[in-house]
């Protein structure tokens, strides 16, 4: 992945975090990472466990962050949150996978920060 792509996902995952927060969240964790893979952002939010995709676009030549979350991805999700609560012995509890589209333009320049609740289904 090229420079550009990761400063941009970092920038991306930073203002995620932020929107999170004010909305309430409770961060637990940043880029949790097993063997099924990486989780962007572990969060609390109304009594549940919140996974949370961060996808990033600049410009729409490939469409939007939100059209960016392929099926794979969307499965690699529910198994990296299964290894979570598994990892900390966090049962019986209630869980969602979100997804925080953010979107600039060519320029860099913000043009939203949405926040989709239960955005994959498990």
């Amino acid at each position: 992945m090229n420079r550009n792509r990761v400063g941009l996902g970092r920038q991306g995952e930073e203002l995620a975090a932020r929107e999170l927060a004010r909305r309430g969240y409770e961060i637990v964790a940043r880029n949790w990472r097993c063997q099924a893979g990486e989780v962007d952002i572990v969060a609390r939010h109304d009594g549940a466990w919140v996974f949370v995709e961060v996808r990033t676009r600049r410009g729409r030549d490939f469409g939007t962050p939100e059209e960016s979350l392929t099926p794979a991805k969307q499965a690699r999700m529910v198994a990296v949150a299964e290894c979570y609560l598994a990892a900390h012995e966090i049962d019986d509890v209630a869980w969602r996978l979100d997804l925080v589209a953010v979107e600039m333009d060519r320029a860099g320049r913000l043009l939203r920060v949405e926040v989709l609740e239960s955005a994959v289904e498990r």
